[in-house]
C-alpha cells in the first residue's frame, strides 16, 4: 500500500501539483511554511496515490512510500 507524505516546509507554493492532480486532492491551506509561503495540503480521502505531485514538484515536497503491514 502506498502512501504519500509530504513536507510543507519545503512548499514553495508554485501551484504545479495542484494543477495536475486529477483528483483535486490539492488545494492551497491558508497556513504559512517558516519560509511564509502558503503550503499545499492533502485531502487523503481523495487522493489515489497516482504521483503526478511527485512527477511534477520541483522541490520534492512530495514522497510515494511503500507502507508494509
Amino acid at each position: 500500500m502506498l502512501q504519500l507524505v509530504m513536507k510543507a516546509e519545503w512548499c514553495k507554493a508554485c501551484g504545479f501539483c495542484v494543477s495536475v492532480c486529477p483528483k483535486k486532492a490539492l488545494k492551497f491551506s491558508g497556513k504559512r511554511n517558516k519560509q511564509s509561503y502558503e503550503y499545499v495540503e492533502v485531502d487523503a480521502g481523495a487522493c489515489v496515490k497516482c504521483g503526478s505531485c511527485y512527477i511534477v514538484c520541483p522541490d520534492n515536497v512530495f514522497q510515494l512510500i511503500e507502507q508494509t503491514n
